[in-house]
């Protein structure tokens, strides 16, 4: 069984100053090849929803496939979305 591609993209800033990475609101991952471009606080956070995700998993309250999610920065305050995209 092949594994379904997972999709970390930046929709949206709240805290009072920018991202210390220099990550942007719009800004997409692709966790198996382009994990390494994410900031190492966030991507600590995303990998508990990946896994779920990925292997079949849901998050209760989330839309069917997805979970939001924020940097632990409280400083940036990013929020993520992490999506199960299946071919």
């Amino acid at each position: 069984m092949k594994r379904p591609k997972i999709k970390i993209t930046l929709i949206e800033r709240k805290g009072p100053h920018g991202c210390h990475r220099g990550h942007r609101v719009g800004e997409s991952f692709d966790f198996d090849t382009e994990r390494g471009k994410l900031c190492p606080m966030a991507m600590h956070v995303a990998f508990l929803y990946v896994d779920i995700l990925r292997y079949g998993g849901e998050i209760p309250g989330q839309p069917k496939g997805s979970a939001v999610f924020s940097c632990p920065d409280v400083d940036t305050l990013n929020v993520f979305r992490v999506e199960r995209i299946e071919e």
